[in-house]
């Protein structure tokens, strides 16, 4: 199992919208299903700052993850620029691997 970890600032008056798009029933967990080796996504809200996010991916495997974005790159290349008005900043934390 692996997790794809983003962080994320969305724009204030963006958040819901955000959210929408980036929740475990959202534009991307969609997108995701069309996989089998997509297992879930998790959004968490920062209690501090309100429009501050960290979201993981868990996948099977990374070539899992890696076949979808071959299969389905035009699609995410889309969604991901269609989203990119949502915030303020996008950061890959990172691929992890259960223990």
């Amino acid at each position: 199992m692996i997790y794809i970890v983003w962080r994320f600032t969305a724009k204030p008056v963006r958040v819901a919208e955000f959210e929408r798009h980036y929740g475990s029933e959202g534009s991307w967990s969609q997108l995701f299903r069309r996989s089998p080796g997509y297992q879930g996504t998790t959004l968490l809200r920062d209690s501090a700052t309100s429009n501050r996010f960290l979201l993981w991916d868990c996948w099977d495997s990374l070539s899992s993850f890696e076949r979808f974005r071959q299969e389905h790159g035009t699609d995410y290349a889309a969604l991901d620029n269609q989203c990119e008005a949502l915030t303020e900043e996008e950061t890959k934390v990172g691929i992890f691997e259960g223990l």
